[in-house]
């Protein structure tokens, strides 16, 4: 209706915010976008208005009015049919500048092919106007929605290669030794990689482990000054105490276990056993 200016915006009709911390970017749903609408853009956001395929503007924090090329022709056709408003559609793509959180895992192996798990949580931002140009250029959006899972697709291989770059050359014991290492490369890979897409990587954080539950055990007794043997003794402790056996202790300190006697045991340690006919009578 002539008069009448639509308002676009990130608000639902109850008030609601349509772009959470999980979603990158937005398409307005709305086909009927005019000339004349009102633009309306957070402080959080950026605006990227296109038409027919062709990028017209990238819009800041503010409110805006949609309008179109000065063309004789098109605007007096405009004001005789339509009020006022043109009839070509326009489509309005909003981008989150707010720091997002971009997950990954997967798994890594160690120089001995020990399988090490990670998670790594990377934060990242858009952080201009070219920025933003360049996310909705770059970055295909298959609906309304850009979330940030789709993100973790596109930069999952990225930081796999750069993780199994150091830990394939590093002993399982002294993966956490390179930890700083492999923070930098994945930050220098990364931020290469994301530059295309408009977003900026702010910090990573990063944890590397082994996969198995047994070799996390053996390493947590490890660090506490065991050898190889002692850390195994120990752990097989641990499990027998678990499932209430009697011999945990001796299994600890590596000795052997006699059911009986503990003197007569002793004995037996120290003296060896008579030979015995299959009489029964014994021999000295």
């Amino acid at each position: 209706m002539a008069g009448i200016r639509q308002v676009i915006s990130t608000l639902t009709n109850d008030g609601q915010e349509t772009m959470g911390p999980h979603v990158l970017a937005w398409r307005y749903p709305d086909a009927n976008i005019v000339n004349g609408s009102l633009l309306t853009v957070e402080s959080n956001h950026f605006a990227v208005l296109k038409a027919r395929g062709a990028i017209l503007g990238v819009y800041e924090t503010g409110q805006h009015v949609i309008s179109t090329p000065d063309r004789p022709l098109i605007g007096a056709f405009q004001q005789a049919f339509f009020g006022g408003n043109s009839p070509f559609q326009y489509e309005v793509i909003y981008v989150n500048r707010a720091k997002l959180i971009l997950n990954a895992k997967g798994v890594a192996y160690s120089r001995e092919m020990a399988e090490m798990g990670y998670d790594v949580n990377c934060y990242i931002h858009v952080d201009t106007k070219d920025d933003a140009l360049k996310l909705v250029q770059h970055m295909p959006m298959s609906g309304h929605f850009l979330k940030m899972d789709e993100v973790d697709t596109y930069a999952a291989p990225v930081i796999e290669q750069s993780i199994n770059k150091i830990v394939q050359l590093t002993e399982l014991e002294r993966v956490n030794e390179r930890m700083p290492d492999i923070l930098e490369l994945v930050k220098d890979h990364l931020q290469e990689f994301l530059g295309v897409y408009g977003l900026t990587l702010n910090d990573v954080k990063a944890l590397v482990y082994p996969r198995d539950e047994r070799m996390k055990e053996l390493i947590s007794l490890r660090a506490f000054g065991l050898s190889e043997i002692d850390a195994v003794r120990y752990y097989v402790a641990m499990i027998m105490a678990s499932k209430g056996v009697v011999s945990t202790p001796n299994m600890a300190v590596g000795q052997p276990y006699f059911v009986g006697n503990p003197q007569i045991a002793a004995l037996t340690e120290t003296t060896p056993p008579p030979f015995t006919h299959l009489s029964g009578e014994k021999r000295s």
